[in-house]
C-alpha cells in the first residue's frame, strides 16, 4: 500500500516551481545610501523558464525610471530589465522579460535588486534586494 501512495507524488519532486519574492525598497539600501522618506514594495516572480513578472508600488517619490539590476547588497550593477511605468507610482516588469542563465544564477544567489530613480537622485532613490 505504501508503494502505491508514493507513486502519485514521485513526479512532484522534479517539478520546478515559480519563485515569488516580496521586495521592500528604501533609500538606505541604495548605493550610496539616500536620505529619503520614499519607499516601495512589490513582488517579482521568476518562473522555471526564467521568465520574469511582477509589480512595484512606490510612495513619496516621483519615479523617473525603475529597473532590475544585478549586483550584491552594497554594490551597484548594470540594468538587466527596465520596468514600465504603469501609473504615477506603479511599475511593472514588461511582458516577455526573461533572465539569461547567468542572470538566473544571480537571482538564485540573491544578487539582483530593484531600484527606482528620481530627478533628485538620478542613480536611484530607493532600492530593494531580490532574495529568494
Amino acid at each position: 500500500m505504501a508503494a502505491l501512495l508514493a507513486v502519485p507524488f514521485a513526479g512532484f519532486s522534479s517539478v520546478a516551481l515559480a519563485e515569488t519574492v516580496k521586495v521592500v525598497l528604501s533609500g538606505d539600501l541604495e548605493v550610496p545610501p539616500v536620505k529619503t522618506t520614499a519607499s516601495g514594495s512589490g513582488t517579482i516572480t521568476v518562473n522555471p523558464d526564467k521568465t520574469v513578472s511582477g509589480t512595484i508600488a512606490t510612495t513619496g517619490v516621483d519615479g523617473t525610471m525603475a529597473h532590475i539590476h544585478t549586483a550584491p547588497p552594497g554594490k551597484a550593477g548594470p540594468v538587466i530589465i527596465p520596468l514600465e511605468k504603469k501609473g504615477a507610482h506603479d511599475w511593472a516588469v514588461p511582458a516577455g522579460a526573461k533572465l539569461s542563465d547567468e542572470q538566473y544564477q544571480a537571482f538564485k544567489s540573491g544578487t539582483l535588486y530593484v531600484n527606482v530613480h528620481s530627478a533628485a537622485h538620478k542613480e536611484g532613490e530607493i532600492r530593494g534586494q531580490l532574495t529568494p
